[in-house]
């Protein structure tokens, strides 16, 4: 099923701010949130589908990038966590945002009592890798094995409850103010909270009972990515202790320089240069494209400068859009140096009306070329 548009979910505009953001997002979740709807997978569905959309939009970077890119721009390997998110990952990311709205107690705890007393969960680290692909490998998609050295748990390492929170992972403390009695809930010092301590560890694993581990990664990358995007495979960035949520693994995509084409945007561009006499006559030749090489015809008295199109031999859009094209200049290559025959050859030209310079009002000028490929 296809996803629905985040800022359709929310019920919000593209220019709206973070409070606005916010205050859709809480709204959305209290309506849908599995105290008031009970064994309810639809809201359950759309609990979910909420968080999912506040985690985008939230991050100005993310939101920037959702906004150019749509939803492609998070779908290597399983894409954005939303989609396999759990309660308690959703709880332990945004609970900050229900404050006392079920059960009371205060922050995460307050929500979480409300929820049926679950603990936070803590989440590993995110590890970051970059990935170099080659034009080809942009225009038609890949999938990449990557050895990633990440923290998992060690075998035989188990854990205790905590007896500084008895396992909830956070710490209520309460405070005689002017105001009168104040309660607030703060992170457990004693487990970072997990909720839990180590109990036994084996020899070379860390304080956390964590040791590395290299594995291998399969990342699938759509087309039309671009240099310097973020794909997220979910699960596949640090271990947490205890019974926390594996962090992600961040791709940075880093884009090859090619041979001779150069990219601009989805088109592509291809200087190909011809013999005065192939120019004079015509020709055929053989270039890159990012499918293979194809032959393309040059007609006789074609003029340096003229662009020729290949349409749809361009980069797929990420948004799906179809594809760009492959623009091919034409640059007629003067020789330099000339034998007498040669010379001679010319010399007798001169004044011969066919070498005359006659351009055509299908002959465009330099500023007219550049206007036509920037619109």
């Amino acid at each position: 099923m296809a996803k629905r548009d985040y800022y359709e979910i929310l019920k919000i505009e593209k220019n709206a701010t973070a409070a606005e953001i916010k205050k859709a997002y809480r709204k959305k979740a209290l309506k849908y949130h599995p105290d008031k709807n009970p064994d309810d997978k639809d809201a359950e569905t759309k609990f979910k589908e909420a968080a999912e959309a506040y985690e985008i939009l939230s991050n100005a970077d993310k939101k920037a990038r959702y906004d150019q890119f749509g939803h492609q721009a998070f779908d290597g390997n399983g894409g954005f966590a939303g989609a396999g998110m759990n309660m308690d990952d959703i709880f332990s990311q945004f609970g900050d945002i229900f404050g006392g709205a079920f059960g009371g107690g205060g922050g995460f705890s307050g929500f979480g009592g409300g929820f049926g007393g679950q603990q936070r969960r803590v989440k590993g680290s995110n590890l970051r890798i970059r990935v170099k692909l080659t034009l080809e490998e942009i225009a038609n998609g890949v999938e990449k094995k990557v050895k990633v050295r990440r923290k998992i748990q060690a075998k035989g390492t188990t854990y205790k409850t905590c007896s500084m929170c008895n396992g909830s992972g956070q710490v209520t403390r309460i405070t005689n103010t002017i105001l009168g009695r104040m309660q607030t809930a703060t992170t457990c010092t004693t487990c970072g909270g997990a909720g839990q301590t180590i109990d036994k560890k084996p020899e070379g694993a860390d304080a956390h009972g964590l040791v590395i581990k290299e594995e291998t990664v399969s990342i699938k990358i759509p087309a039309g990515v671009v240099d310097g995007m973020q794909l997220k495979v979910s699960g596949k960035g640090n271990e947490a202790p205890g019974n926390g949520i594996s962090g992600d693994l961040l791709v940075a995509i880093e884009e090859e320089k090619h041979d001779t084409l150069q990219r601009e945007g989805d088109n592509l561009h291809y200087d190909l240069y011809v013999s005065y006499p192939d120019a004079v006559l015509g020709t055929s030749k053989e270039i890159d494209t990012v499918t293979g090489k194809v032959r393309i015809k040059i007609e006789p008295g074609v003029q340096s400068g003229k662009i020729l199109r290949l349409r749809g031999k361009g980069i797929p859009s990420i948004n799906g859009y179809g594809k760009g094209d492959l623009l091919v200049h034409v640059n007629v290559w003067t020789p330099k140096t000339l034998n007498k025959q040669q010379k001679d050859f010319f010399e007798s030209m001169k004044d011969d009306e066919h070498f005359a310079p006659k351009p055509e009002s299908s002959d465009k000028s330099f500023f007219e070329k550049v206007k036509d490929m920037f619109t």
